[in-house]
C-alpha cells in the first residue's frame, strides 16, 4: 500500500537539505537534497508479515 501522508521533522539537518519525515504508518524517512525518500530501519514486527 503507498503511503500518501508524510509529516516533515523539523531537525537543523534541513539548512544542509537532509529532510525526516514520518508517514501515515509512523515510519521514519529520510530525504537527501533531491533524491527519493527512503525508510530509515526496520522493526522486527515490519519485517514479519
Amino acid at each position: 500500500m503507498p503511503n500518501y501522508y508524510f509529516k516533515e521533522i523539523w531537525t537543523p539537518l534541513r539548512w544542509v537539505h537532509i529532510w525526516f519525515y514520518r508517514d501515515d504508518a509512523n515510519r521514519l524517512w529520510v530525504k537527501h537534497g533531491s533524491k527519493r525518500r527512503r525508510l530509515v530501519g526496520k522493526r522486527d514486527s515490519e519485517t514479519e508479515a
